[in-house]
């Protein structure tokens, strides 16, 4: 530690310091991987497989289901809706809210992307045993509760 409470960024990095280092790497490899094998950002799956669970849904709503932020919503959605995967419609009773729903084509695709899922998943977990995926899923679990809790 330096004077001030500056930290010396020369130092080697502690446990938990390289872990969280791994963490954010292995995000990145993932999200990258994945999009490259699916055909589609992880974010975009996870908005298809809530449409795929609802007739139609507001678009407030969704991104509040999805927990991502309402321009990244607008943003993938547009992007859904130019592959023609989603519709979205003003709700005629009142002009301030979006509804948007699956295509025929979009359950279409939904179908596919989630087998790509599961291939890259089993993949990536292929060497860790039942005792060691529930291990992992169990200290997930606690670290997002770590973070959900952290304002």
């Amino acid at each position: 530690m330096l004077k001030g409470g500056e930290i010396d960024i020369t130092q080697t990095p502690s446990e938990a310091e390289y872990i969280f280092d791994l963490l954010l790497l292995l995000n990145k490899q993932i999200s990258s991987k994945f999009e490259r094998c699916a055909g589609i950002s992880a974010s975009r799956l996870q908005l298809l497989c809530k449409l795929y669970q609802v007739e139609e849904i507001s678009q407030t709503l969704l991104q509040k289901e999805i927990g991502i932020d309402g321009a990244a919503v607008t943003r993938h959605l547009k992007q859904l809706e130019a592959t023609e995967m989603v519709t979205r419609r003003t709700k005629p009773e009142d002009n301030r809210v979006t509804l948007v729903s699956l295509t025929d084509y979009g359950r279409a695709r939904i179908v596919i992307f989630k087998q790509e899922r599961s291939q890259f998943v089993a993949q990536l977990l292929q060497s860790f045993d039942e005792i060691q995926r529930q291990q992992l899923a169990d200290m997930l679990q606690v670290m997002n509760s770590h973070i959900s809790n952290m304002d």
